[in-house]
């Protein structure tokens, strides 16, 4: 996959768009960058070419970011999505229409990585043969055991080395998969990164509260997990998302 992304870029501010450029160029997934303007120039593109990612401006002139991501989006096969902006204001909506990413300006390099990391390995789960990477039903084997646990009887994950541990109602499974996998073929279910070493499903979260000796942590029935700075307001935007859609705790239901 390494050096085969051929990726979209709409930015309407020329420095800005010349500096992302030049950043994605010196990805190593990166194959081939298609810097444009605006949204007019991004649909005088559709049907000459076929992207499979675009880092997209929200606040332009014409089209703004949204409607281009929309229009993207109602493509055969449409790219993923990653918005870079000023703004923190769209969260919710960017993610609720499937964006890959929200990427904060001025983006750093370390932050387009991880956001290209994650597009690689939703493409390689993609194309995999189906049903081999969907793990809606994990294969635990232990001192002679094989448990199966289904996906949504998982509340959290918890990253130990090259194995996670998945917290159900009742019981652990400690497993060998990478928690950054687990966070791609389970993005769908609503698993999200709250922590360097947690995955949590947000159906499960009953509410986030404040502890004395962890910090901010979001509870579920199978216990609390913590949440770090970093990922706090991506975790209270997908779960005021989930409430709007009356899917806040309907795995308690």
């Amino acid at each position: 996959m390494s050096g085969s992304l051929r990726v979209l870029l709409v930015e309407d501010e020329a420095s800005a768009r010349e500096e992302l450029a030049s950043f994605l160029r010196e990805m190593p997934e990166v194959g081939e960058v298609t810097p444009v303007e605006d949204g007019a120039s991004v649909v005088k593109l559709l049907g000459t070419t076929g992207f499979d990612a675009a880092f997209i401006d929200i606040l332009m002139p014409g089209l703004d970011g949204m409607e281009v991501a929309r229009v993207l989006g109602a493509l055969s096969e449409p790219p993923a999505i990653v918005f870079v902006t000023a703004s923190e204001d769209h969260a919710i909506e960017a993610f609720g229409i499937g964006a890959v990413d929200y990427l904060l300006k001025p983006v750093r390099r370390e932050r387009l990585a991880e956001a290209l990391g994650r597009i690689t390995r939703q493409r390689r789960v993609r194309d995999a043969p189906a049903g081999e990477d969907e793990l809606d039903v994990v294969r635990v084997e232990f001192a002679g055991r094989t448990v199966f646990v289904r996906r949504d009887e998982v509340q959290y994950v918890e990253a130990h080395g090259d194995y996670v541990r998945l917290h159900t109602a009742g019981d652990t499974h400690l497993i060998r998969l990478s928690l950054s996998h687990l966070e791609d073929v389970w993005a769908h279910a609503g698993f999200v990164r709250v922590h360097r070493g947690y995955l949590v499903a947000v159906p499960w979260v009953r509410d986030l509260h404040v502890t004395s000796s962890s910090g901010l942590v979001a509870s579920t029935p199978a216990g609390d997990v913590p949440v770090s700075r970093r990922h706090s307001r991506t975790l209270k935007e997908r779960l005021m998302e989930a409430a709007r859609n009356d899917q806040l705790g309907r795995a308690t239901r």
